[in-house]
């Protein structure tokens, strides 16, 4: 062994130093490494326990050590310690004010002077500094000798803009808004003489003037200003374009940030002060910024413009928002449509719901609401119709901000809109296009305002809202009205029927919004359940629309009707009237209410489509008629007299008819009537509903939504058989068929155009040297462009046809998804209803059929969704049919078909819902369909079934039931089951079965006392036999491999 190796053995067998007593409290060192970690909740701990010790120890070399250890760590090499140390160092100076912050400060520039350190420590040491001023600030007891000793170390820190940036100069400022004016004016005034008279070279420097002249006005007198800066005022005409410079340097200091620089907000309230607003804006930003390219500068001017929305008065906000900026802004929204496009009007959304939220001046709330709503290209707002920040509007501002957009809407005032569009794109543009692209917005925005539930509207404001989109979408102007205040002023362009489309549109719209909006006093208890779309006094908002429409048609003087009703379609809209104002007297109970909305909801549509309702509209006349009838007596029907169909298959007829219409309100009002009807829906009634969603009868329920001939139904069924050849073959939807039959065409294309060849004799002179002549190569490019017409004219007839048939098909499925509601409302309301056995079936084949479709998102969501009803409504539900008894016979056939089914299907519950109707049940039966499926579930490696099934079996069977079928259906087959030599994973299923059969409560119940002994003792010895066998085949295999 070496000399140095036992020199080092010798030294490392050594024992450590004593530490006094920091070498036995580990807890107090604990303290400093939680600090450095990571996680913020860690450090703030340590914080405050490191405090709280010192404070119980109060011992004081564990004060000094920990000043030593927090000012070494102010610049440790983890960025995220640094903050840790420096917090800790503040608050223990902050808890022990009888430590010298003098001295502290000395500690911290002695141990990380950037001069002493090596080159590669210089950062952390910089970093040292800036966190241990910090923490002396932090501390909260600055005393005027140590303040000018931190901003000397700042100053001096401020060079090293690379590893610090603007730090030091921030930290000046905090240092500034927390001294007092004196310690200003005695102490730091002359150590930053230099910093202050620099301020136009950066924005670090003017944002310390700034804030010195926001907090010692008394000291930075105009007099002092102008020994520093060579005049008495920050913004004046001389200095405009130095701000400018100092204003781009800060834009593009927060480039990567992008934030809003304080100098620049401190610019503008300075400017506020001087009384040199205007100046600074027009000088300063708005010829000033935007004479740079595109970026940073614009973005700065467009934050400051919404940053100055609350500083600014009245006059000054319409000034600013009409003026250059906000042109700009447009210019940059519209830019910033394209993708990859950065967009701040997010941001601008922020400022000015700040503003809305804050301000309660209802005046000035309004001049920012018509600012923005004024800025248009091409007629166009640039802000979307829906916008948030109207929910904060001040009643009167929104009064005033409505009345705006309808005055704007009837007399559009196009020289009063901030448009930015060039002459180039107004002259493409057509002559009123612009007022259309107006109108549309103003119609959207107010139904935005209407169907916002955030806002703060009355009553009177939301119907005032309706009757105008009302009026002015079906009705015109003759003659001035005081009962109808629509007809006070005429549009001064008439409206288009682009416009009235969109004004239909939007009051469908609105009808749906008043459909599910609550009362305006809301005073509804937790507990009771809330009542929509009515007023306050309980009326209906769409009643009331229909009281205003019957007061329009009743003065054909001063209005008149777009498309006046024929006398037929006046009487029907009568006799709608009449059939309401007979259900209100009735009572206000829900099957009412319900027949009143859908009374209601037509008379309106009548407006829209009167043609097509009009026979639904008397259909349901009559359908009512005949459901009060039978409520007041029932008669009995003569004989010779022909059957009628009973009042609810023709209501559920008219539904259906009314579904098949794309109208959410109307879906809504079917459902709510459906739901009143249900206890009187009979079989037939039923039928009709299951016959749209039969996947066999699709054809035939087609016409109830489209209407086409035979050839269309035929090329409908052939392109459908093309598309479930593309999906099974995993081709796209060009490929395969559409390819056959492309190679057809180009046959019969090929054909004829060999005809035309021939006919000019151009195959002939191909084969010679001779050339056609002039006459006849015009001929001939006569000709082949006549036939290449006629193919691209039947190629796009064929394009054309097949889109057709495709969004046939779609409504076709969205129509289908609407019944499916109507099956969702009876299964809910009608549980215990002996027709609800007859869904089953049917929604099996739908699933069935669904699972093999083809793979569009509607046909998925039709699936999902009858899968729900089926899995989770019907076979889950608590309520079961309880008068089936006549029907023993038919449940019995449908039981038996079913399991058959169950073995191809992932669930098999269906067999346990029809199970829970049957009272007398066929023992041997039952038994033996669930003996066959258990042997064929113990027996089959990869059966359907699951043990769940038969689980729910012995756990969901009604306890007044036969004891014999717990007995033979699932513990006798069970038996037999593990008596046969099946492998061991069926063992452990079959006992596990077995367990849980026997810890049901049900069957403890009826096989109790000697019958549920006799059960364990058979149980008992099946087990044994089990384990033997088991043992042995174990014992067997083992002795077979150690043989191998």
């Amino acid at each position: 062994m070496s000399v140095e190796m036992v020199e080092l053995l010798v030294k490392a067998a050594e024992p450590l130093r004593p530490a006094g007593v920091l070498q036995q409290n580990r807890v107090f060192l604990d303290f400093f490494w939680d600090l450095a970690k990571p996680d913020q909740e860690v450090r703030l701990k340590a914080v405050e326990n490191l405090i709280q010790y010192l404070k119980t120890e109060n011992k004081a070399d564990e004060l000094d050590y920990t000043f030593k250890r927090l000012v070494d760590g102010l610049s440790h090499t983890r960025e995220t310690a640094r903050p840790g140390f420096s917090l800790a160092l503040g608050q223990v100076l902050s808890a022990f004010k009888d430590v010298s912050l003098q001295s502290i400060l000395n500690r911290i520039k002695e141990k990380h002077n950037i001069q002493a350190v090596k080159k590669k420590l210089a950062r952390n040491a910089m970093f040292g500094n800036l966190f241990g001023v910090l923490a002396l600030h932090q501390s909260g007891r600055l005393e005027p000798q140590v303040v000018l000793g931190c901003v000397t170390l700042l100053q001096s820190l401020t060079q090293h803009k690379q590893h610090l940036k603007d730090l030091p100069s921030k930290t000046m400022v905090d240092i500034l808004t927390e001294i007092p004016e004196e310690v200003f004016e005695e102490v730091l005034l002359g150590a930053l003489q230099t910093d202050l008279a620099s301020a136009f070279n950066t924005p670090e420097q003017l944002q310390l003037l700034l804030v010195a002249l926001q907090r010692f006005p008394q000291t930075l007198k105009p007099k002092k200003l102008k020994k520093l800066l060579g005049s008495s005022t920050i913004i004046n005409a001389d200095n405009i374009p130095k701000l400018i410079e100092v204003l781009k340097m800060a834009a593009h200091s927060v480039k990567k940030e992008l934030t809003l620089p304080a100098v620049a907000l401190d610019l503008l309230k300075l400017s506020l002060k001087e009384d040199s607003f205007q100046l600074f804006w027009n000088k300063a930003i708005t010829e000033g910024m935007f004479r740079e390219p595109f970026g940073v500068t614009h973005y700065l001017s467009f934050r400051l413009l919404g940053s100055a929305l609350p500083l600014l008065s009245l006059s000054q906000l319409k000034t600013v928002l009409s003026g250059e900026v906000m042109m700009h802004y447009g210019e940059h929204v519209l830019a910033s449509q394209k993708p990859g496009r950065f967009k701040l009007a997010p941001e601008m959304d922020t400022y000015v719901l700040d503003f809305l939220q804050a301000c309660q001046d209802s005046d000035k709330q309004l001049a920012v609401m018509v600012g923005f709503s004024s800025l248009t290209h091409l007629g166009l707002p640039v802000v979307l119709p829906v916008w948030k920040v109207v929910q904060h509007l001040q009643p009167a501002a929104l009064q005033s901000y409505v009345e705006w957009l309808k005055g704007m809407f009837l007399q559009p005032r196009m020289e009063e809109l901030l448009d930015f569009s060039t002459r180039k794109q107004k002259g493409k543009q057509e002559g009123g296009d612009a007022v259309f692209h107006l109108r549309r917005w103003i119609v959207s925005r107010l139904a935005s305002i209407i169907d916002n539930s955030q806002v703060k509207k009355q009553e009177d404001l939301i119907m005032d809202v309706a009757r105008f989109v009302f009026f002015h979408a079906f009705f015109g102007t003759q003659k001035a009205s005081s009962d109808i205040a629509e007809t006070s002023s005429k549009p001064s362009i008439p409206l288009d029927e682009k416009t009235r489309g969109v004004l239909v549109s939007s009051f469908f719209g609105l009808l749906m919004s008043l459909h599910h909006m609550p009362p305006s006093d809301d005073g509804t208890a937790v507990n009771q359940r809330r009542v929509l779309g009515v007023t306050a006094d309980g009326t209906m908002w769409i009643y009331r629309l229909v009281q205003y429409a019957q007061l329009l048609l009743n003065h054909p003087k001063h209005v008149h009707r777009v498309h006046p009703f024929s006398p037929e379609q006046r009487q029907a809209w009568d006799s709608m009237l009449e059939s309401v104002e007979n259900l209100r007297k009735k009572g206000t109970t829900a099957e009412s209410g319900a027949f009143q909305q859908l009374f209601l909801l037509v008379g309106m549509h009548l407006f829209k489509a009167p043609d097509e309702l009009l026979d639904i509209m008397k259909d349901l006349q009559n359908c009512v008629d005949k459901a009060q009838e039978k409520k007041t007596k029932k008669k009995k029907k003569k004989e010779g007299e022909t059957d009628e169909p009973e009042w609810v298959e023709v209501m559920v007829d008219i539904l259906l008819s009314l579904l098949s219409q794309q109208n959410r309100l109307i879906r809504q009002v079917c459902k709510t009537v459906f739901a009143s009807i249900c206890p009187h829906v009979t079989a037939a009634a039923l039928t009709a509903i299951l016959d749209v969603l039969d996947p066999d009868k699709e054809d035939e329920e087609d016409s109830a939504v489209v209407v086409t001939d035979d050839a269309d139904k035929t090329q409908k069924r052939k392109l459908e058989e093309d598309e479930d050849e593309e999906m099974e073959a995993g081709s796209d939807e060009d490929s395969d068929g559409d390819e056959a039959v492309e190679e057809e065409v180009d046959q019969s294309f090929r054909l004829e155009l060999m005809k035309v060849l021939q006919q000019q004799n151009a195959l002939e002179d191909a084969s010679s040297d001779e050339d056609l002549d002039d006459d006849a190569m015009m001929k001939l490019d006569q000709s082949l462009s006549t036939l290449f017409s006629e193919q691209k004219k039947k190629i796009q007839a064929k394009k054309d046809e097949k889109t057709k048939l495709q969004k046939e098909k779609t409504l076709v499925r969205d129509f289908r998804m609407k019944v499916l509601d109507l099956v969702e409302v009876f299964v809910a309301r009608q549980a215990g209803s002996p027709l609800i056995i007859g869904l089953v079936e049917p929604l099996l084949n739908m699933i069935d059929r669904g699972m093999s479709s083809g793979s569009e998102q509607q046909e998925q969501d039709f699936l999902r969704r009858a899968a729900d009803i089926f899995r989770n409504q019907l076979c889950r539900s608590k309520v079961y049919c309880r008068t089936a008894a006549d029907r023993q016979g038919e449940l019995h056939d449908l039981l038996d078909k079913l399991m058959s089914k169950s073995l191809k299907l992932s669930d098999s519950s269906v067999c346990l819902y029809y199970f829970r109707f049957m009272g007398n049940v066929d023992v041997d039966r039952v038994s033996s369909l669930f003996r066959d499926a258990l042997v064929s579930f113990m027996s089959r490696r990869k059966s359907p079934l699951t043990s769940q099934m038969f689980t729910d079996l012995f756990c969901r069977f009604p306890v007044s039931a036969d004891p014999r079928l717990i007995s033979v259906l699932g513990l006798h087959s069970t038996h037999q089951a593990l008596g046969v030599s099946f492998c061991v994973c069926v063992q452990g299923q079959a006992c596990v079965l077995v367990l849980r059969a026997m810890q049901s409560r049900d069957v403890q119940q009826i096989l109790s006392g000697a019958k549920w002994t006799k059960l364990c003792e058979q149980v008992t010895l099946q087990l044994a036999a089990v384990s033997t066998h088991t043992h042995t085949h174990t014992h067997n295999t083992q002795h077979t491999h150690t043989h191998m």
